[in-house]
């Protein structure tokens, strides 16, 4: 049985980092609606085979760019990102992932952990894996690429104020994901198995 990624008290999350809002399933698929040097929105269906959407907004903290995965105000499952356009694209698309696993593991229909509690850090730790091998077997993340996310994921979290041991931490975490040969998806489906949630 494949071990979930460890982590470390220090490790944060990107759902702190900022605030977002949410789009229309069209734009998801019509990349030609992306706005100039904002990476194309990824395929993200939830665990319920519910499209999750995306949507652009230039508010949160400026000059982070950050993403948000929640339930609008309709119920519909959605992915907020903030500022993208302050990040280089390979980090765009690293947030996009993270925050499209949080509806694929379920976190988005599960009450929230105590914030920076085990939990809560345990959440993001697999959020932080299901990006990267994503963008490893989906988009052929090279190290080049893996470089670019962790050197914008210490820019942004020293910039708020996090101590080095706590960057170091979630780098050594996604370095260690972005090593393991196992999928996104079977990480995924051990998650969903152990938290007795629907699969689709």
């Amino acid at each position: 049985m494949t071990r979930l990624p460890e982590i470390g008290v220090s490790l944060i999350s990107l759902a702190s980092l900022a605030v977002l809002v949410a789009s229309s399933a069209a734009a998801q698929q019509d990349l030609a609606k992306q706005p100039p040097g904002l990476a194309a929105v990824p395929v993200c269906l939830n665990n319920k085979g519910e499209t999750v959407e995306f949507s652009n907004t230039g508010g949160g903290r400026a000059g982070l760019a950050a993403g948000m995965a929640i339930r609008d105000g309709n119920g519909n499952p959605v992915v907020m990102r903030s500022n993208y356009s302050t990040a280089p694209i390979e980090f765009q698309q690293f947030i996009d992932r993270h925050e499209c696993a949080h509806h694929q593991t379920g976190d988005v229909d599960r009450p929230h952990p105590p914030r920076n509690g085990l939990e809560h850090l345990m959440n993001e730790s697999i959020s932080d894996c299901v990006a990267i091998r994503r963008l490893r077997d989906e988009e052929g993340f090279g190290k080049s690429s893996f470089e670019k996310v962790a050197a914008a994921l210490r820019t942004d979290m020293a910039k708020i104020g996090f101590p080095e041991s706590s960057i170091a931490s979630r780098i050594r975490n996604l370095s260690g994901c972005f090593e393991n040969p196992a999928s996104a998806r079977d990480l995924v489906g051990q998650v969903l198995g152990q938290r007795d949630l629907p699969q689709q």
